[in-house]
């Protein structure tokens, strides 16, 4: 897979970290302890780590000592990821190492010493195949995806343009980049049907963004990237795009807009 990133894209990431830690399901988390081996490291693989949010959020949440081997194919964005000291909940110490590593081509041999996989905000940006590829490596393992749009997002106030800008989006996710179909909204899906295929049990969690006016700087950002998304699919919307974007930033500015951004959570295994 090559992935083309905005230089400002670790900015974005870091922008979106306090939603993302708000949204994953504390559930999955207490099943995922259940599963982890007692008395020795635990040893996690992060699929497309990008700036380590993960890492961040999870492994003060398990017990130590932890060892975390970060996957990602942006060096700038694994030495950020390298660079931020994490401790395990018992503050036993947590080492991390990173892999320059293409999802896409994951194989078991990558993952053999994984006691857990995890990923977070990658699904949707992969093709049914390289998902069916990513859940063949990581069968085996307990694995929890994090955060995988589902194509459903709640405005208040509603506006009679949420659902044409909604459909838009939903099938600039779903295009074709250079001969990658991307799984978009149905990635949460296609992956828990490719491990229920293997035998694996499944548990979904429901894991959505929640913002309102202490959030208004990430919802300003995420609003333009989505707009942007669907008038690029269907340019016919330009022109009331930019009515529709002027009024919900005015809204999200004054404190007045909430936006419900759905996602899903799964544990594997």
């Amino acid at each position: 897979m090559t992935t083309q990133l905005p230089p400002d894209f670790a900015d974005w990431l870091r922008l979106r970290e306090p939603a993302d830690a708000a949204a994953r399901s504390a559930d999955l988390v207490d099943a995922v302890r259940r599963r982890l081996p007692a008395g020795r490291p635990v040893v996690v693989h992060d699929l497309g780590s990008g700036t380590g949010s993960m890492a961040r959020w999870l492994a003060p949440r398990l017990p130590g000592p932890q060892r975390w081997v970060l996957h990602e194919r942006d060096p700038d964005l694994l030495a950020l990821a390298a660079a931020e000291p994490v401790l395990a909940a018992d503050g036993s110490p947590v080492t991390v190492q990173t892999r320059d590593s293409d999802i896409t081509r994951l194989a078991g041999a990558d993952l053999a010493d994984a006691h857990l996989v995890t990923a977070s905000a990658l699904l949707d940006m992969l093709t049914a195949g390289e998902v069916e590829q990513v859940v063949a490596a990581c069968a085996g393992h307990p694995t929890l995806f994090a955060l995988s749009v589902v194509g459903r997002v709640e405005f208040t106030p509603a506006d009679p343009l949420d659902a044409g800008f909604t459909a838009a989006f939903n099938a600039h996710q779903r295009r074709t980049v250079a001969g990658r179909t991307l799984l978009g909204p149905d990635a949460a899906r296609v992956a828990a049907a490719a491990f229920r295929r293997r035998g694996v049990d499944v548990a979904v969690r429901s894991s959505p963004w929640r913002l309102g006016p202490e959030q208004a700087a990430l919802t300003a950002e995420w609003l333009a990237g989505w707009l942007d998304a669907a008038v690029e699919e269907r340019p016919d919307l330009a022109p009331a795009a930019e009515a529709y974007r002027r009024r919900r930033l005015a809204e999200a500015a004054a404190g007045g807009l909430r936006v419900v951004l759905h996602h899903d959570d799964l544990l594997a295994g």
